[in-house]
């Protein structure tokens, strides 16, 4: 014959914690999901505008207007990532790096600092400025956008 023995319960404590622990979980699991749903967004839907005021990058966390007056439009160029290897990222600061796209602050291998919005590795618009980073861009007609800048400054 068994004879089986109960556990004491557990204070309201230990469920209350589990309960709590659960909540958070779940709110911190939604922001993620947020998060990655913003960049997946953005990844497709990002606009780059030459305004009065600057280079304005938006929608999403990583948006932004870049002031004209530190655009260095002489050093505005397209490259090609593939190909010019000292501009590719090397470390990521503050940002997103998913396959087939790189969002947020990078440091590149030429140790500068750069704000990237980059689907295409092949065909980025590379804007240098004063404020001690450059910014890189996948824009549909890079070359275009280029001309634009240099008459734009």
């Amino acid at each position: 014959m068994d004879k089986v023995f109960g556990i004491i319960p557990a204070s309201s404590g230990v469920l209350t914690f589990l309960w709590v622990f659960c909540i958070v979980m779940a709110v911190v699991l939604i922001g993620v999901i947020a998060l990655f749903a913003s960049f997946g967004y953005q990844a497709r839907h990002a606009t780059f505008a030459l305004t009065d005021t600057g280079l304005r990058i938006g929608p999403g966390l990583y948006g932004r207007t870049i002031p004209k007056d530190i655009i260095e439009a002489e050093g505005v160029r397209v490259i090609d990532l593939n190909l010019e290897k000292d501009y590719q990222p090397k470390w990521r600061t503050n940002g997103a790096g998913l396959p087939g796209y790189s969002l947020g602050w990078f440091k590149l291998k030429n140790q500068e600092k750069a704000l990237l919005f980059v689907t295409d590795r092949s065909s980025i618009v590379y804007i240098p400025t004063t404020g001690n980073y450059s910014v890189m861009l996948s824009v549909r007609d890079a070359a275009e956008m280029v001309k634009a800048i240099q008459l734009w400054k």
